[in-house]
């Protein structure tokens, strides 16, 4: 399905993300990042635009594609990443010389810490990419600050430390290092202080801040408010500190990562391709399903047809399921660490493009989405026709009074608002819901058998098995039970209640079965609780119109059927009251409320 420019724009996600202008000849002509994908690329295609640059690269544009991403530090490499790799016209050239730095602990006895472009396989350990070097610089300030360090080049083995080969230096003299060239210092108390490194590049800064929080607070007591607020800069770029990023890493090198997530009627593929620790194309697709393929086999036809269209030669696949189809390829299904993150990113792309395509769809094809929505429905309701007609039901009342209830009609998953209906309660007294939903339900369906009418496909009760219980009860006193399909939603969990069935059904908070299902159920407390607040209103206002003397019945119609409630005939004009029953009742009703 071809979809428009004008439908990207208004389904994009305002998210982080990368998005790539594509022109005639599928080639790539230009790679952006934004912080938010659709304001960004929204821009493009305002009406004001001045620039001819601009101007002539919106002519060229045939299809826009865009990757999320979870940050906007992310999108930056990614968007470093993609134009290096592609080239785009209409973008700044950058060369593989400039890349990202970062921070390094070298493999050697005490090993030092230090800030670098170069990655070398050596089995140092590298942490990073850091697109900012304001938060690169005090981070290894903290490091310096906290760690007594050295930063000589010596080979420091255990040989060369017994035979005396090296003297403590200046560093020493200024305590920027404690001496582990004489071993002033031991090795197990300086990787005691690496290891505490690590967990700080990883994440892990709550020892730090504590130290830094101690001497703010330090600062502050002594007045000393300037260094107080710098040393709070410092917790505040700790706090927004990323010691890693999704798209760039060292640990990784060429994999190719598939994800999908699938409905009834289509799956959607979301591909990611690594080379050199950095992901340097992505490629969203939809499949209709013919049959009812399972996930599994579909992806592992498209892993294939991908591959090929991209000659991918790399020999490790990351993907949700073990495909040990694959011959040739080593397949992983991680849990956890680096691996783990790029399937999330995947899967979270697959998500987002499925989205998108249903909102296209709705746009562009109303019918082909109410049908998926339909049969997903059935499916996931477990029902053996589509819930084209949906009924429900809700019983309104406050400490036992005025008990109403109401019935709204959604017919394709749109509410039919003339089919509405509401109910007073006749045959119950006080509060009692259950009793209430029982005869409402009886009358409903009864005048629908008298009349000769079309029954729902399914009947939504709102409340948990006691509703239900006595909205079955008028089903099978009607013989209609097991004709009609029922369930209960109730408020707490959203947990879905059937019939004879004592555990609930939980459907997935973001499926769209649940939210329709949610969406009848608060239309139906809506009407619901307009007819109540409408009736009450209607019971206060001839409750006080009882209490004035020489207002009969006739007058009382005409100011309710006029004014509604009490309080509208409190600040009406004299005037208004006059005109509807005459200046002589008028008067009774200004003498009782200036007196009351």
């Amino acid at each position: 399905m071809s979809i428009s420019k004008e439908i990207i724009l208004k389904t994009i996600p305002k998210k982080p993300g990368v998005y790539q202008f594509i022109n005639k000849d599928q080639t790539i002509i230009y790679v952006g990042k934004a912080k938010n994908l659709k304001k960004r690329v929204s821009s493009y295609f305002q009406k004001n635009i001045k620039s001819r640059k601009t101007v002539n690269l919106v002519k060229n544009i045939h299809k826009i594609e865009h990757v999320v991403v979870p940050s906007e530090s992310d999108a930056l490499l990614l968007e470093n990443s993609l134009i290096k790799k592609n080239q785009p016209k209409y973008n700044i050239l950058l060369r593989d010389d400039k890349t990202y730095p970062w921070i390094c602990i070298k493999n050697e006895p005490f090993p030092r810490v230090f800030v670098t472009r170069k990655l070398v396989k050596d089995g140092s350990q590298y942490f990073g990419p850091f697109t900012s070097f304001k938060t690169i610089n005090t981070i290894m300030g903290i490091i310096k600050k906290l760690y007594p360090l050295r930063n000589c080049s010596y080979n420091l083995s255990e040989k060369n430390i017994t035979e005396k080969k090296y003297k403590v230096c200046l560093e020493y003299h200024l305590g920027n290092c404690l001496g582990g060239c004489e071993l002033k210092q031991t090795k197990k108390d300086y990787d005691k202080g690496i290891s505490e490194i690590k967990e700080i590049l990883k994440g892990n800064i709550s020892k730090s801040k504590k130290e830094f929080k101690k001497k703010m607070i330090e600062f502050s007591n002594k007045e000393m408010y300037e260094e107080a607020q710098k040393i709070k800069d410092k917790i505040d770029l700790l706090d927004n500190y990323q010691h890693k990023s999704t798209v760039v890493s060292s640990k990784l090198n060429n994999i190719d990562v598939f994800s999908i997530v699938s409905d009834s009627e289509s799956a959607f593929i979301n591909y990611l391709q690594i080379s050199h620790g950095r992901v340097i194309r992505f490629h969203n697709q939809e499949i209709k399903k013919r049959l009812d393929e399972t996930d599994e086999e579909i992806l592992s036809h498209l892993i294939i047809n991908l591959r090929e269209k991209y000659s991918s030669r790399s020999k490790t696949i990351i993907c949700q399921f073990n495909l040990t189809s694959q011959t040739n390829l080593k397949c992983l299904v991680p849990r956890s660490g680096d691996n783990k993150k790029l399937l999330d990113l995947s899967i979270k792309n697959a998500k987002t493009f499925r989205i998108e395509r249903n909102k296209q769809i709705q746009l562009v094809d109303p019918e082909r989405h109410n049908n998926r929505i339909m049969e997903q429905m059935m499916i996931d309701l477990k029902l053996k026709r589509e819930p084209r007609h949906i009924e429900c039901f809700d019983i309104s009342n406050i400490q036992g009074t005025n008990n109403v209830a109401s019935c709204v009609v959604f017919k394709n998953g749109k509410p039919t608002k003339k089919m509405y209906r509401k109910f007073n309660i006749k045959t119950v007294e006080g509060q009692n819901d259950f009793g209430s939903m029982e005869e409402v339900v009886y009358r409903r369906y009864k005048r629908l058998l008298d009349e000769n009418q079309d029954m729902p496909d399914l009947i939504i009760i709102d409340g948990g098995k006691g509703q239900l219980s006595s909205a079955v009860k008028s089903l099978k006193e009607l013989y209609l039970f097991n004709k009609i399909p029922i369930l209960g939603i109730a408020k707490r969990l959203e947990e879905l209640y059937y019939p004879q069935d004592p555990i609930p059904l939980y459907l997935n908070k973001k499926s769209e079965t649940l939210k329709i299902i949610q969406q009848i159920r608060n239309e139906a407390h809506r009407f619901g609780l307009g007819f109540h607040r409408d009736r009450r209103s209607k019971f206060s206002l001839e409750s006080q119109l009882d209490n004035i003397k020489g207002i009969g019945s006739i007058s009382k119609d005409k100011l309710m059927k006029r004014f509604k409630s009490f309080e509208r005939i409190q600040n009406a004009e004299t005037q208004e009251l006059i005109d509807e029953i005459g200046k002589d009742k008028a008067k009774l009703i200004l003498k009782f409320l200036k007196r009351n």
